[in-house]
């Protein structure tokens, strides 16, 4: 069975991940590759409704663990119902945030524990683990501002958390850079979009040999990295 590659993307509010994606997805399709570009929470109609509720601005009494909870939820039905069967068949998967979201907003921001809230997501995700993680790192000062200045972004509920959340989910994202070095690949992402494409690009010719010609690798499903120990 051919099986095609799991690539996910990371960082904080304001990153630029979407237009990223959507840049590297048209060049991959040019190079031949089917690609299916996707996003957590979200992606599928079960999914999406689930994201509404999580970034809904008016549930400010949200518990910590219930957003977990719901998030895990969430890619649990996401993975099933889109991902696997698109790595199955081949694709690419280029994906808008995956578990390292989870273990850096609600287990190191929210203070939960990354044990603890990668206890409810080994669970959920089966050990499906991505191939390779871009994190975009940006500082919140930066990441928010870009969000107030921007005429098509919508303001969430996370958006409104005080700096210090978004600091230590920066913080989060750090701990977890040092943990899986072989899988996670940190990017400035406070330059131009050209330059931060250019770079990324240039992370996953080196990364995954033969991802923008035809090569294909084969392995099944089960073979898919697994996450913390």
């Amino acid at each position: 069975m051919n099986r095609g590659w799991f690539i996910t993307i990371e960082g904080g509010e304001g990153a630029g991940k979407t237009s990223l994606f959507e840049k590297l997805a048209h060049k991959l399709q040019e190079a031949g590759r089917s690609v299916m570009l996707t996003r957590e929470p979200g992606g599928i109609p079960i999914a999406e409704k689930i994201r509404s509720v999580i970034l809904d601005r008016e549930h400010v009494e949200m518990d910590a663990r219930t957003e977990a909870l719901l998030y895990a939820a969430s890619r649990r039905q996401h993975l099933v119902e889109k991902v696997i069967p698109a790595l199955q068949r081949g694709e690419v998967v280029l994906c808008d945030r995956f578990v390292d979201s989870s273990l850096a907003y609600q287990g190191h921001a929210r203070g939960i524990g990354m044990d603890e809230i990668w206890s409810i997501n080994h669970f959920a995700i089966n050990n499906v683990m991505p191939d390779l993680t871009i994190y975009m790192d940006i500082s919140p000062e930066v990441g928010l501002r870009r969000i107030q200045e921007s005429e098509e972004r919508e303001i969430n509920r996370l958006d409104l958390e005080k700096m210090t959340f978004h600091e230590r989910v920066r913080e989060g994202y750090k701990i977890l850079l040092k943990r899986y070095p072989e899988r996670i690949v940190e990017v400035n992402a406070e330059r131009s979009k050209e330059e931060v494409y250019h770079e990324v690009l240039r992370l996953l010719e080196a990364r995954l040999e033969g991802i923008t010609d035809s090569t294909s690798k084969s392995f099944t499903i089960n073979n898919l990295k697994t996450g913390p120990e």
